[in-house]
């Protein structure tokens, strides 16, 4: 990994190690194929408690795994410092299929395409029955 690259996922991580410092509040979500390949990340923004999500930006990546993607760590970054963001939370895992019900595939059908969380919670990674 470049250092380019460590610098800014570890800029991120601090943010999220500091905790609630107030808001506006990001929330930075990542989604793959499986637990263990980020392929998308999706960042909101919430300007108040209980507000809705005031700014959304979305990365892809076709190729690794896009937590290691310099120029998106980067991107996150900006994002996050444009918006003045006081607080990020992110989950430390992948918490679901990057494609989205309603728009990739119809409501209430699990995605055709990404068969590992077709039987997982996309919360806890546990198999559900």
């Amino acid at each position: 990994m470049s250092f380019k690259a460590a610098w800014f996922r570890d800029r991120l991580r601090k943010k999220v190690r500091q905790g609630f410092q107030g808001y506006p509040v990001a929330t930075v979500s990542y989604y793959g194929p499986d637990d263990q390949t980020a392929s998308k990340v999706a960042v909101g923004i919430l300007l108040i408690e209980g507000g809705e999500v005031a700014f959304l930006e979305r990365w892809y990546s076709q190729g690794g795994d896009i937590r290691l993607d310099p120029d998106v760590n980067e991107a996150i970054v900006h994002f996050i410092q444009q918006h003045g963001v006081r607080s990020v939370i992110s989950p430390d895992r992948i918490i679901g299929c990057p494609h989205e019900e309603g728009t990739d595939y119809p409501d209430g059908e699990k995605c055709p395409t990404c068969g590992f969380w077709a039987t997982r919670d996309r919360y806890t990674g546990e198999i559900i029955q």
